[in-house]
């Protein structure tokens, strides 16, 4: 499992939960293979998500104080091709190179042979000619260097631990050993490489609208909520300290009508040195409540939609994220990411999500 250096708090492992009902998981008819995958090695890493599409990123290695990142991206499925994007930015203590114009033109080269010209524009990644991609990935299957630049600016993209990240992509999609594999290619055929999954639907319910005496709800029940809360994550051994044992009083909790018979409560868990969770609950309107434990890392709730985001440190430049949707019966995890290794890339160099749901209103 990929984690994430969170400070006082451990990043989200990734666990894509067993689902379903209102959702539809046509042909998964594979289940002894896995649902999705990360996996990272050096300066590489690595995302398939449970539609076995795959999502490699490679950094600058730690010496390099100029960002740089490349993602490349294949289907699941015979002869689907790697597409490769990227992203540089400006060091962090580097104020001029912010001045620059855009589009900025990048010479790419590996080990000192041009490469041709990259476009970089001002608001997304930049993509890689078929050419330019083929060249990256056999370069990365040995030592090599590899950079681009731009007049006296200069990024240079690490290869250690590419080798790896790209073999387990191989071997997540079946393709170790056939024609179209990255790194242990074979006389085989694409015939037998796992085919793609589609992406399951779920419908998202309209919350119901609250009632007059909603506003009192908690002040009546909580005395006897407060207990059946607690009991959910002492159970399960989920993080929520403050529920626990409240720093101040008892706990300020939060409620809000999801259905004729169903509530929403909240309340924060845990608040460590840049990160904070609250904890979610479906329960019933009236006792006995029987409370269902969501999460207890949310960061906000709307419109039907729990959401998760943690940073991975303090500056913001990678995140985890996180999303469950209100299907009128229960909340389902619809959503899980991450933006990648801390790299100083503000907000994080890229999406590499190991759950997509369709979510459909």
């Amino acid at each position: 499992m990929l984690e994430v250096n969170m400070g006082n708090v451990k990043a989200f492992a990734v666990n894509i939960l067993a689902v379903s009902g209102s959702l539809c998981f046509s042909g998964l008819s594979q289940a002894a293979d896995p649902s999705s995958l990360t996996f990272s090695h050096h300066d590489w890493e690595l995302a398939c998500d449970n539609t076995r599409t795959c999502r490699a990123a490679g950094y600058q290695s730690d010496d390099q104080q100029w960002p740089v990142s490349v993602l490349f991206t294949r289907k699941a499925g015979p002869n689907q091709p790697v597409t490769a994007q990227l992203q540089v930015a400006g060091a962090p203590d580097n104020a001029e190179f912010e001045k620059q114009g855009f589009p900025l033109q990048l010479s790419m080269k590996i080990n000192g042979q041009p490469q041709g010209q990259v476009s970089m524009p001002a608001d997304k990644p930049a993509d890689l000619s078929p050419a330019q991609t083929a060249a990256l990935l056999a370069a990365l299957s040995k030592t090599s260097t590899i950079e681009w630049s731009a007049g006296k600016y200069r990024w240079q993209l690490s290869d250690k631990g590419a080798s790896a990240v790209l073999l387990k992509m191989d071997d997540f999609q079946k393709r170790v050993g056939t024609t179209g594999a990255l790194v242990k290619k074979g006389a085989a055929g694409e015939d037998s490489v796992l085919p793609p999954l589609p992406v399951p639907v779920i419908k998202a319910a309209p919350l119901a609208t609250a009632r007059p005496d909603d506003a009192q709800w908690l002040a009546r029940h909580s005395r006897v909520l407060l207990p059946a809360l607690r009991a959910t994550v002492k159970s399960q051994g989920d993080e929520c300290q403050d529920l626990i044992e409240p720093r101040d009083g008892a706990p300020e909790l939060q409620a809000e009508r999801l259905s004729d018979s169903k509530m929403l409560v909240s309340t924060r868990c845990w608040l460590a040195a840049y990160n904070a969770g609250s904890g979610f609950w479906v329960v019933n309107d009236k006792p006995p409540f029987q409370p269902e434990l969501v999460t207890t890392s949310g960061s906000d709730h709307g419109k039907g939609v729990i959401a998760a985001g943690q940073k991975g440190r303090g500056i913001g430049d990678c995140w985890s994220n996180q999303e469950w949707t209100w299907d009128g019966r229960r909340f389902v995890h619809t959503r899980e990411s991450t933006s990648g290794q801390c790299r100083l890339f503000p907000g994080g160099a890229w999406d590499l999500p190991t759950l997509v749901i369709d979510v459909r209103r």
